[in-house]
């Protein structure tokens, strides 16, 4: 899903439960307003906890010796903070639940009988 199509779904879901009351403008404006905030939340290494949806942290990774792939050289990784996400319980379950191959398998389909028995 990209930028554009979470705008197209949240106006859609807004119009759908308080009328046409905004444009896809508007919406596109509250989505890029809402990532902003996610990104200058964790450019000040600060942690983000949606309730029902997961939890932005910054996490350190140690310095690690990596391999240049091209002459197989050690060469040292340097500590760096990254971001990460965590998906709460509900989204866990939600996506669990969604899942194609988590569902009950289907009975085999019956073999055609073979040839020259019939």
């Amino acid at each position: 899903m990209t930028k554009a199509d979470l705008v197209e779904n949240v106006t859609a879901s807004i119009a759908r439960t308080a009328g046409p009351m905004i444009s896809k403008k508007d919406c596109a404006r509250v989505v890029d307003a809402f990532l902003d905030a996610v990104k200058d939340a964790l450019r000040d290494q600060k942690n983000i906890e949606i309730r029902g949806f997961g939890t932005f942290k910054i996490r350190r990774r140690k310095t690690r010796m990596a391999r240049n792939p091209r002459t197989g050289e050690p060469v040292e990784v340097a500590a760096r903070p990254v971001p990460v996400f965590k998906p709460s319980k509900e989204l866990r379950g939600l996506v669990a639940d969604a899942d194609p191959e988590a569902q009950p398998a289907q009975p085999p389909a019956q073999e055609p009988p073979a040839f020259g028995t019939l």
